[in-house]
């Protein structure tokens, strides 16, 4: 145990982790040199008797005046990407911890960084000018009983040592290297530990982050479901027309010529779509622009490839939907479709009855079509179209619901017209 323990503090004193904060503590005591020099330059010429290059007072007091000179430069927006690298590179912070990656966007982070600048000069240059200074005087008192102490005529404090036992100043030079260790590895300790507070993202950092997050998140969920609706819904609709043209190839040839020239458009149509769901992937970049999403203006053409299918469809539908607001529009073509989709998949080949009201506040969409105990289950996984109509419905602030009611499965969609213009 007391052997695990001196292993650990020996690792904590010379290891990997430690050798890197000593590296960050000498690159904080570089930092700081400019400002230092040109503080001393500044003090020599203005104050009469100042000596800030040998006398040790005036360079504490040419140290303390660095400080602040050196702290505003910390204020500029990528001294605050640059510190953090250098702290998650040297500081052997863990992966857990979570440091600032872009520039500073905020005051209060601006300021954070300034207080960890100053700070990690200030440290660095202290730990810096011990090691400076102790060093060489720990070797000195190493070697001092195997030397002639002439050298040492100018410094006077090695006289200490005159007449004591041999072996007491490489001693004294030993506790004074483990001194210096010891410093520096507090000190490093004391940087890694205040650098996820003063590095560390802001609440505005945060919230923008989230903010981003999200809208990602919900550009993914647009485009899962704009690939839901017009490639699920065309495949539907091409699995029945080839399953009914297979059936009647021989029996019917213009019934199967038919579903065939179907099968094309209706193929020729989802691929359009698809060019138009991944247009959004392709926004802000250089190309041809991206086919219109379909509105309720193209209701037609989709009502004429579900009957190709081999569905009777009821449209009643007024004659204004082309002075509905365009997002309305889009949506509510994407949710027939969907609910079409369903019908197909889930149904079969029953009439389908659609809908389609609208005055000065909503429009307002039915479909209805009869089920029975053959009806075809829900595949497993399945579920998606109506939780993308939800979904579509609470964009735009509107209502939706569903339900059988005496063997009818019954979508009513309500979407409010002035929350779109």
């Amino acid at each position: 145990m007391i052997g695990a323990r001196w292993r650990r503090a020996v690792r904590a004193v010379i290891g990997r982790r430690a050798q890197l904060r000593w590296v960050h503590l000498v690159l904080g005591g570089a930092l700081l040199m400019p400002y230092y020099l040109l503080t001393a330059v500044v003090l020599a010429m203005l104050v009469r008797g100042a000596d800030p290059f040998t006398s040790l007072r005036w360079q504490l007091v040419t140290f303390a005046s660095a400080l602040p000179l050196a702290a505003p430069t910390a204020l500029l927006p990528l001294v605050r990407p640059l510190e953090a690298t250098a702290a998650r590179s040297l500081c052997g912070l863990p992966e857990s911890v979570e440091l600032a990656a872009g520039p500073a966007g905020s005051w209060d982070a601006r300021a954070r960084t300034a207080l960890w600048y100053g700070l990690h000069l200030a440290i660095g240059g202290l730990v810096s000018g011990l090691i400076l200074a102790l060093l060489p005087a720990s070797a000195l008192l190493v070697a001092l009983p195997f030397t002639d102490d002439s050298y040492t005529d100018g410094l006077g404090w090695p006289h200490a040592f005159a007449g004591a036992p041999a072996e007491l100043a490489p001693l004294a030079g030993v506790g004074l290297l483990a001194l210096i260790m010891g410093i520096a590895a507090a000190a490093g300790a004391l940087l890694a530990r205040c650098a996820p507070a003063l590095l560390g993202p802001a609440p505005a950092d945060r919230l923008a982050a989230a903010e981003e997050r999200a809208a990602r998140l919900a550009s993914r969920n647009r485009l899962a479901r704009e690939l839901h609706d017009s490639v699920g819904h065309a495949l539907s609709a091409v699995t029945l027309q080839a399953g009914a043209a297979r059936k009647v190839l021989d029996t019917d040839p213009d019934f199967a010529r038919e579903a065939l020239a179907a099968i094309e458009e209706t193929t020729r149509e989802a691929v359009g779509e698809l060019d138009s769901v991944l247009g959004l992937l392709r926004e802000g970049e250089d190309g041809p622009a991206p086919a219109p999403s379909p509105t309720l203006m193209d209701l037609d053409g989709l009502i004429t490839r579900t009957r190709a299918a081999g569905v009777a469809v009821e449209l009643t539908a007024p004659g204004t939907l082309d002075r509905l607001p365009p997002v309305v529009s889009r949506e509510a073509y994407r949710i027939v479709q969907e609910g079409l989709s369903n019908a197909l998949r889930h149904a079969g080949r029953v009439p389908v009855r659609l809908r389609i009201a609208e005055d000065r506040k909503k429009v307002e969409i039915t479909m209805e079509n009869p089920v029975d105990g053959t009806t075809r289950t829900r595949p497993t996984g399945g579920g998606r179209g109506l939780r993308g109509i939800a979904e579509r419905v609470t964009l735009l602030r509107g209502t939706c619901a569903w339900d059988t009611v005496d063997g009818v499965w019954r979508l009513t969609v309500r979407l409010p017209l002035e929350a779109a213009r």
